[in-house]
């Protein structure tokens, strides 16, 4: 039996951490069996849909390399792939189910359930339907359909009994019947509720395993009656528990939690992103951390899947972010860091390579890049005490004989790189015959103007160029003169 997977997000707005999770467990899980991973577009919600989001689902799934197999874009063979344009075979499926017994038709008005709520005495949202409409006589119910009278159809719940079903992260679990509210399969609209037309479309697609937040645990003991009731085999089901901001919140776009456009906007690399939310509930066999997409197609296993809420912990992603920029080839570095480089730098003609080469060991994310560049397009105003450095061993007196030490060398080197500034200013070191920190911090230190800055002496001098590195290097003598 091949393994077949789908994602099926509403187009309800951006791509929270929870849904991307989701769809990257459904393509481990098709990938890691040599099955296929489907896209299908769940759009029957209309009040709910956002304009533009079904071009953020694209977009994440390309940027995140989770390639689907089928689609609403590559079609496939069991097509459409966007729920409102199967319209035509819902309404068919429900009426079978009332042919067979196991829905029925309802009549009952907004106002009418809105006063069963009401006088329900465990309040609004336990209020079941009392199936005021299940005893109507087909006669009843043809007069109604004849009159044009509104209706839903409900899936019919057994009276007694329990129903079981198997989840590959909890386990078997059952539930009272007697506890099962009829729900709506068609609405009053014509249109199926999420509940009915996931069911008929999982079966007709062929999906083998459903994977979803352990919120519908709830739900999926409907779903299974509804695959008995069609006298259809289920899927395996595959509940994941909640991606939580701490130990008692869960993730909320409107708590200011982060969606997966947010973290990219943010500056993390999106494989750092995909890495991480790999492990929000997974625990591979080792005790490796770091995964490409491919490495964690060929190591996904289910059994590693966790019961427990996963917590979101930022500091974690931004640990393993500056891993992946760490290690990233440089050209694709450079390619990612450009923009940055570009914005924050503009206006000027500094070799961007060479900052970003010294850049790349020390960003946890690249929107770290403006903060550690500005320098280089702008001397900041900053203090004498700068030039102390207990480590460097220098003081404000120290600074200044190195700094009018150094620029004479400076101004006579000739050939203007890091290696002849290196060797000018080591040798420098030799003839006053102090400590190396005791020349390079000062030297940094003017040209810069930070407390910290990516790269030492020689490479800042080297990218701010020989004018520029004088003019800073001046400053910083006049200000230690004060």
């Amino acid at each position: 039996m091949e393994v077949r997977t789908r994602f099926a997000p509403s187009p309800t707005g951006y791509m929270h951490i929870g849904n991307l999770r989701t769809a990257l467990y459904e393509y481990l899980i098709a990938k890691s069996q040599g099955g296929k991973f489907i896209l299908r577009i769940e759009d029957t919600d209309q009040e709910r849909q956002v304009e533009g989001a079904v071009d953020v689902i694209y977009n994440t799934l390309r940027m995140t390399g989770l390639k689907h197999d089928e689609g609403p874009d590559i079609g496939g063979d069991y097509g459409p792939y966007v729920q409102s344009e199967r319209m035509g075979m819902y309404m068919d499926y429900a009426k079978e189910l009332v042919e067979k017994g196991e829905a029925y038709y309802c009549f009952c008005t907004k106002e009418r359930l809105e006063s069963l709520k009401e006088s329900n005495a465990e309040g609004a949202a336990f209020a079941k339907y009392d199936r005021h409409c299940l005893g109507l006589s087909k006669e009843e119910v043809q007069a109604k359909l004849d009159a044009g009278e509104p209706f839903v159809i409900r899936q019919k719940m057994p009276d007694s009994g329990t129903t079981t079903f198997s989840d590959v992260v909890y386990g078997d679990i059952t539930v009272e019947n007697t506890e099962l509210d009829d729900q709506i399969l068609m609405k009053a609209d014509g249109f199926p509720t999420y509940n009915f037309a996931n069911v008929v479309d999982d079966h007709l697609m062929h999906i083998t395993h459903v994977v979803r937040g352990s919120e519908y645990l709830s739900s999926t003991p409907k779903y299974n009656l509804l695959y008995k009731a069609f006298g259809w085999e289920p899927p395996v089901y595959v509940h994941l528990p909640a991606v939580m901001r701490d130990a008692h919140h869960k993730l909320s776009k409107r708590h200011g939690d982060k969606s997966f456009e947010d973290l990219v906007r943010e500056g993390y690399v999106v494989e750092a992103i995909v890495n991480y939310i790999a492990l929000l509930g997974w625990s591979p066999s080792g005790t490796q951390e770091i995964f490409s997409l491919k490495e964690l197609e060929e190591n996904f296993d289910m059994a590693g899947l966790s019961k427990s809420p996963a917590i979101f912990d930022i500091k974690k992603l931004t640990w393993m972010n500056s891993e992946y920029l760490k290690a990233m080839d440089f050209d694709k570095f450079y390619a990612l860091a450009e923009p940055k480089l570009k914005e924050a730098l503009d206006g000027t003609d500094l070799d961007l390579k060479k900052i970003a080469a010294l850049l790349q060991k020390r960003l946890e994310t690249l929107n770290d890049i403006p903060g550690l560049v500005e320098f280089f397009k702008t001397l900041p105003e900053y203090g004498t005490e700068l030039y102390t450095h207990k480590k460097m061993k220098t003081n404000d007196e120290i600074a200044l004989s190195s700094l009018e030490a150094a620029l004479p060398v400076l101004e006579n080197l000739e050939d203007w790189n890091t290696t002849s500034i290196h060797d000018a200013l080591m040798a420098l070191v030799g003839e006053l015959g102090i400590k190396n920190g005791q020349l390079l911090w000062p030297v940094r230190t003017a040209l810069s103007g930070e407390p910290t800055s990516p790269g030492g002496a020689m490479e800042l001098a080297d990218i701010l160029g020989k004018e520029e590195s004088l003019r800073r290097i001046r400053k910083g003598i006049e200000l230690l003169k004060g």
